[in-house]
Parts: C-alpha cells; sequence; structure tokens
C-alpha cells in the first residue's frame, strides 16, 4: 500500500485531500500539520521524513502570508525554498515521488495574453521570490518531481478571498474589489482531486505544470460571482489598485495556460462559477 504525506495539512488543499482520503482506502494517507512536519526547522525535517518513509508527498505546505513576508523575508525562503530544496533531495534519494504545490506569484503580471510553463518568470514580491526559488531547487534536486502552479486558491477551510467577501458582505453595505488584476481561481477541492489523479494515472510525468479552473476575471467580477451565489444585498463597487495599498505588489495579469496538464493527464476544469457553487451547496 502506497503512504501518502501531505504537508500542510490544515491548510486549503491539504483539508481538502483530508476530505477526499476516505474515497481512496487503497492509500495509507498521513495528514502532517507543523507539529509533524516542521518546514521552518530543516534538522528536525530530515529526521521527521525518515521516520515516516512515505512513497508519495503532496508539498502543500508553505509560508502563504503574501503581505507579511515582506517583513518575514528570512522565515518565508526557509520553508518555501529551503524546506522544499531538502524535501526534493529526500525524494530524490529515496525513490519516492514528489508533487510540490507553487504559484502564479512567480510572474510579475506584464503580459496580456495566458501564461504557459515556458513562460519568463520574474516575481514582484518576496513570497514570489520565495516559490520560485523552492520551484528551482525542486528542480535540480528531484529532476522527477512535478511542480502544479495554481492562482487564487479558496476552499470552504483556512483564509482565502471567498470567505472574506462572504464576511464582507454580510458585516457592509458596500464595499470595494480590484477590478484591474486578471486571473483566474482556483478551487481547492479540485485541485485536491487532481493531485489524486495524477498518483492513480498510469504514467508519472515529471515538470512543470499550471492549474486554476477556468475562465478569465478580475477579484471584482470573483467577488460579484459571490455575491450572486450567497445572494447578499452588499453593493461591490471596482477599482484600481493603486487604490488599494498593501505591502506586497501583486502581478496585474497571471491567467494561466492549463493545455499540458490537460492533455498530459487526460483532464477536465471545471469553469470557475461551476466550482465556486459547489462551495456554496
Amino acid at each position: 500500500m502506497k503512504k501518502i504525506l501531505v504537508t500542510g495539512a490544515n491548510g486549503q488543499i491539504g483539508s481538502e485531500l483530508f476530505v477526499l482520503s476516505t474515497s481512496y482506502p487503497e492509500f495509507e494517507w498521513i495528514f502532517a500539520d507543523r507539529i509533524k512536519i516542521t518546514l521552518d526547522n530543516l534538522e528536525l525535517l530530515k529526521i521527521q521524513l525518515n521516520e515516516i518513509k512515505p512513497n508519495v508527498i503532496f508539498n502543500c505546505g508553505a509560508y502563504t502570508d503574501v503581505d507579511k513576508a515582506e517583513t518575514e523575508k528570512e522565515l518565508a525562503f526557509i520553508i518555501n525554498y529551503l524546506a522544499v530544496e531538502l524535501i526534493a533531495k529526500y525524494t530524490y534519494e529515496n525513490n519516492v515521488k514528489l508533487i510540490h504545490v507553487s504559484t502564479d506569484y512567480v510572474f510579475d503580471g506584464s503580459s496580456s495574453s495566458a501564461l504557459n510553463e515556458e513562460a519568463e518568470t520574474n516575481p514582484i514580491n518576496v513570497y514570489g521570490e520565495s516559490k520560485l526559488k523552492g520551484e528551482l531547487a525542486c528542480l535540480k534536486e528531484n529532476p522527477n518531481s512535478i511542480i502544479i502552479r495554481t492562482s487564487w486558491v479558496y476552499s470552504k477551510f483556512g483564509k482565502n478571498f471567498v470567505k472574506t467577501m462572504q464576511r464582507l458582505m454580510l458585516e457592509r453595505d458596500e464595499i470595494n474589489v480590484v477590478n484591474d488584476q486578471i486571473g483566474s481561481p482556483t478551487y481547492a477541492a479540485d485541485l485536491a482531486q487532481v493531485l489524486i489523479n495524477i498518483v492513480r494515472f498510469c504514467g508519472w510525468f515529471p515538470g512543470v505544470y499550471n492549474y486554476s479552473n477556468e475562465g478569465e476575471i478580475s477579484w471584482y467580477e470573483f467577488a460579484l460571482s459571490i455575491k450572486e451565489f450567497g445572494g447578499y444585498s452588499c453593493k461591490v463597487e471596482g477599482i484600481a489598485s493603486s487604490l488599494y495599498h498593501t505591502p506586497a505588489k501583486r502581478p496585474r495579469f497571471s491567467l494561466l495556460d492549463k493545455k499540458k496538464i490537460k492533455e498530459t493527464y487526460n483532464l477536465e476544469i471545471p469553469c470557475y462559477k461551476k466550482s465556486l457553487k459547489n462551495m456554496f451547496i
């Protein structure tokens, strides 16, 4: 029986994998929180991996606070770069399959067309820098690994844009949402299913892949869909990013081209509205 280790078990993707895991009893599932797998303590991490001895690792754990990373750069790089480097080295030396989750924030947002896996990377914030370093280390230390870049992740679990909008739409009569940052949301439950599908697929094809739900929208349009499915009466206004100041810059355009993952793993990717509606059910 294959033993699958899920790091970041309490995060959005990890939580959705936990829900799905009961449908896949052919695997032994190890869901590791920050105590069981300490991504910020590399010496301890080595010991923990050797004790667990997984056959597959879904590395969903990460430092994800984009704004806080600007002032906690060292910690972000330890978790998103050095821990990934260590995990990749361990998986290569022990013939363990590794799927590492990355982000659209490795791009600078200057494109005007969907970004494929070969598009030039140029992160514009510390979080993106740390994730790109993790990607490069992952590929260097374990060329057999799979990296999945995703974007705008949300779910019923953890902190995310959808839950923030739901709260604000209940609390306020009017909210402002940026309308000039373009991309596509990712329902964590959909991505979790993709990770499982890849492991169950008849072939293992290493490399970088993009995954998000289908659709090209702004955060403002995403908020309007949340309002629609939630039945909220709150007024939603679109504003320019320049009027909404954050410590970290965000890419203006980070729509991902999913052709490679769809063709390689025979996937049908649902439209963002269908997946968002599923979360509300």
